[in-house]
């Protein structure tokens, strides 16, 4: 029971970080998305017969903001040694789920013929982010943050795998650690 408890309390953390560095790159991307799309004379903005595009746009810039504050914070007791390495299989897998929103804005501006800003907002914003959230919250978790501080030589209790704010902040050692003998 112990050790499920700790689990638990590691992932109801990380999704905590995870949703809160989600929203902040939301509005970073739904504000780049419909800057270029409505931000204009008549609300006609440079990619405004261009979505997909201006969808992209905002993705890549969202990824940026997203990987920084997954790493920093939300992960930062899980990262690999190497950064690029890790920014390389974020962008990955922030690829894969540009193309789960990608296919639903696509399908609902070209099959269903929907081009509004409410129809585009919903599909790539709301539908589309949905779907491929949860895809990344899995792949980061499987794929790009994956080594624990345990491995890299901290001394953290088996029940519990990720360390407390204080335990990796400000150069302080944690108790019980290599560094702190």
């Amino acid at each position: 029971m112990r050790r499920l408890r700790a689990t638990y309390e590691v992932l109801a953390r990380e999704a905590a970080k995870f949703g809160i560095v989600g929203g902040v790159a939301f509005v970073v991307n739904t504000g780049t998305f419909n800057l270029l799309r409505f931000a204009g004379p008549d609300h006609v903005g440079v990619l405004h017969g261009k979505p997909l595009t201006a969808n992209v746009i905002g993705v890549v810039v969202s990824t940026v903001v997203a990987w920084l504050g997954n790493r920093l914070w939300t992960f930062r007791h899980r990262r690999r040694a190497s950064a690029p390495r890790e920014l390389l299989l974020f962008a990955v897998m922030n690829a894969a789920g540009l193309a789960i929103s990608l296919a639903c804005l696509g399908f609902t501006y070209y099959v269903l013929d929907l081009r509004g800003a409410v129809a585009t907002n919903v599909s790539a914003n709301v539908v589309g982010l949905v779907l491929g959230t949860l895809f990344r919250w899995w792949a980061y978790r499987r794929f790009v943050f994956t080594t624990e501080l345990a491995e890299e030589g901290w001394d953290v209790p088996p029940a519990s795998r990720a360390p407390q704010v204080d335990d990796v902040r400000g150069g302080q050692a944690r108790p019980g650690s290599p560094a702190a003998r």
